[in-house]
């Protein structure tokens, strides 16, 4: 039986294990939705959320049920140990490629770290989903399984690539913690803010880790296959988990859910940016597009309003679609429309040239803009661009806004002269009158 599973191709012994955990996902998604309520993990309803009615918030742990499942008791017995760079071999001082030759790790050895510091998020927001916790306790959970994985995998932020012919910059051990950590804590709290609509956060999150599973495999120098072989393995825990999650949603992720499935995906974005190539830093960032992009409009709103960034609104993506019109399932198709187009961007970057490339980067980040001031992100009003290239376009509208600012030049002169006569005659009435004293000797001359 060991012989004949030893002749089975890698490839068709893997798409075993795909379908085993996609089918692992799909049993236990109804069963957990009783497990939720039995637990208290319930999603309630107010202002600030869709759903009408209470709903069971604690499917992202079968997610993690099924990844770890698979990568633990099944994927050690098929994947062949693969050279894997040494943690401190490129990226940290005094270290190098050369100085520290890749050596041979099994996978059971490659995957635990990333298992066990995926079960101190899932904890985390397994106790937030039953018990909500305030933020600093989740921010406190988080920033353990960060640390954990810095001090247990060559997950980590030790090297910079400046695009397109800059120099490679390389941290110290201290800087690069504190890289790794905000990064893995910023990704996974973007992804967690996207999770507002019915199966929004388990798609973007199939789009993103597919996207980065195609890029890690077919563009990656490193030969290790470890790294796409775990995408993919995650892949298929969500997408048996996705029927259930997708409108009219039976269970949501939950806290549980988003902040793991923002931890694996910036976990793994980590080893895109090991490689010292000029396109590393962008991949993973495009690939993010659509929760970076909400994240940060969210934090300039916010500031602009004079508010916290913490303060919680109706103005993210999601909400702004809806606002426009767009039925629930309508905003969410447009969201994974703009996260497809983020992923092809990605992809294309890989296979273009330095001027390319810019040119590429360049019209995304106007295309982006466009859309953004459509939607109204950051408010109806601020809407610079698009008022520029209507201003060039349009000549009527061109004309009005000449008129306008003449008319407001002409009213502020006017007001100006105003005032200033207005200071004038107060300083005039303002002035004391000078009385000239007349002698006795000329009022007598007056009496005669």
């Amino acid at each position: 039986m060991v012989d004949t599973l030893k002749e089975i191709p890698f490839t068709l012994k893997f798409l075993i294990v795909i379908i085993m955990t996609f089918g692992i996902s799909v049993i236990l998604t109804p069963i957990m939705t009783f497990v939720s309520k039995a637990i208290g993990a319930i999603d309630k309803p107010n202002e600030r959320r869709v759903n009408k009615k209470p709903m069971p918030s604690a499917g992202g742990l079968v997610i993690f049920i099924a990844f770890a499942l698979a990568s633990v008791l099944i994927l050690p017995h098929i994947v062949h140990s693969q050279p894997v760079l040494h943690p401190t071999g490129a990226g940290v001082p005094g270290g190098s490629p050369q100085s520290h030759p890749p050596h041979l790790v099994s996978y059971l050895s490659y995957i635990w770290p990333f298992v066990v510091g995926s079960g101190i998020v899932v904890l985390t927001g397994l106790i937030d989903d039953i018990k909500e916790i305030s933020p600093k306790m989740k921010m406190a959970g988080l920033f353990v399984a960060a640390s954990f994985i810095w001090f247990f995998t060559n997950a980590r932020f030790d090297n910079l690539k400046i695009p397109f012919g800059g120099p490679l910059l390389i941290f110290p051990d201290w800087l690069s913690f504190i890289f790794t950590v905000f990064w893995i804590l910023a990704i996974t709290n973007a992804l967690n803010l996207i999770d507002g609509l019915d199966g929004l956060a388990s798609g973007v999150s199939i789009i993103s880790l597919t996207t980065m599973g195609v890029v890690s495999y077919f563009f990656l120098p490193s030969p290790n296959v470890f790294l796409p072989i775990t995408i993919f393995t995650i892949v298929a825990a969500i997408m048996g988990f996705f029927p259930y999650n997708y409108h009219p949603a039976i269970i949501y992720l939950g806290d549980t859910g988003a902040l793991f499935l923002g931890f694996i995906i910036s976990v793994a974005s980590l080893q895109g940016l090991k490689n010292a190539t000029a396109v590393a830093v962008l991949t993973p960032l495009l690939i993010l597009g659509v929760p970076l992009t909400d994240t940060i409009m969210a934090m300039v709103r916010r500031k602009l309003n004079r508010q916290s960034i913490t303060t919680a609104d109706k103005r993210h993506l999601h909400h702004r679609l809806m606002a426009l019109g767009f039925t629930h399932r309508g905003a969410v198709l447009v969201i994974y429309g703009i996260a497809a187009i983020f992923a092809f961007i990605s992809i294309l970057l890989q296979i273009s040239s330095r001027v390319g490339g810019i040119l590429l980067l360049v019209a995304c980040l106007i295309g982006l803009e466009i859309f953004i001031e459509l939607v109204g992100i950051l408010g109806e009003n601020r809407q610079p661009m698009l008022k520029a290239l209507k201003f060039v376009g349009n000549s009527t509208y061109r004309e009005n806004v000449l008129h306008l600012q003449n008319e407001e030049a002409s009213e502020s002169e006017t007001k100006t002269v105003e005032n200033s006569s207005e200071i004038s005659e107060e300083d005039l009435a303002d002035e004391p009158t000078q009385e000239f004293s007349v002698s006795p000797l000329r009022r007598r001359e007056r009496n005669k």
